[in-house]
């Protein structure tokens, strides 16, 4: 084999192999001293992982402190301007989990892996009095439907065949363009869905669109023992009283029967 053909295969092969960075585990976690979580970069509330900590450092905030707590090592915030910009940072190595109500879909399980179930979510059109409450498929087409790109509502609004979509509202801004009239019905997860009611009366939740799905952590596929650490801690978590004190502190008193609906009907 020449010289030229020789260093062509090395190059291929060291282009197939993950980077130092890619491949760190949860030693290496240990190791560094640093949890590095990314995070997307959310315009108005956000419950599960806000810029800063404070009284309410967000729902998935308080769930990773614990476990960098119990391996002893320090969190670390990465924000990502954009949904569909997480699953490459955390394949360059700019991080080492995704959270911050990410939702799994078959499309993201391609590419990387899931803990269990963090919090439960379903997609659901909400609508803004005097507007009508979304019942059907047929209500949902005829009405003129806020969604943001690169997220699993935007797959669920195209699944649906909605005619008249904007797909250029900022991340958290969804109820704003309802209370605005920029749009008529917006598709959100229910848990934000939730706090979209809570802070304004005139909110109304109305078809949930697609099956119950989970919001979960995602971290890189070669990252066995993190996802195995990971999973075993929120199955714990998921098996005290801790989980539902953060679902009423975090979504209010009507959460857990909100959710028992969207995952039976």
């Amino acid at each position: 084999m020449s010289c030229r053909r020789a260093l062509r295969w090395t190059l291929v092969l060291l282009a197939a192999m993950p980077s130092a960075a890619a491949a760190a585990d949860l030693a290496e976690v240990k190791q560094r001293g640093v949890l590095r979580v990314l995070r997307m970069d959310v315009r108005g509330t956000d419950e599960f992982f806000p810029p800063k900590g404070g009284d309410r450092p967000g729902f998935d905030r308080e769930v990773l402190d614990g476990f960098a707590s119990l391996h002893r090592v320090r969190l670390e915030p990465v924000t990502v301007s954009s949904w569909d910009g997480l699953i490459p940072a955390l394949l360059q190595g700019r991080g080492d989990v995704i959270a911050g109500r990410f939702t799994v879909t078959e499309a993201r399980q391609k590419q990387v892996a899931f803990t269990s179930e963090v919090f439960p979510t379903r997609n659901v059109v909400l609508t803004r009095q005097p507007g009508r409450v979304v019942t059907t498929l047929a209500d949902l087409r005829g009405e003129r439907v806020g969604t943001i790109k690169g997220t699993s509502m935007a797959e669920a609004v195209a699944t649906a065949g909605v005619p008249n979509v904007v797909d250029t509202i900022t991340t958290g801004k969804l109820p704003e363009a309802l209370q605005t009239g920029q749009v008529t019905a917006v598709v959100l997860g229910v848990e934000n869905a939730i706090t979209a009611q809570r802070d304004d009366a005139a909110m109304q939740l109305g078809l949930f669109l697609g099956p119950p799905r989970s919001l979960a952590y995602a971290v890189r596929k070669t990252d066995a023992a993190l996802l195995a650490a990971l999973t075993e801690y929120i199955d714990n978590v998921r098996r005290t009283p801790t989980w539902s004190r953060l679902v009423v502190k975090y979504f209010g008193e009507a959460a857990p029967e909100i959710l028992k609906k969207a995952r039976q009907e």
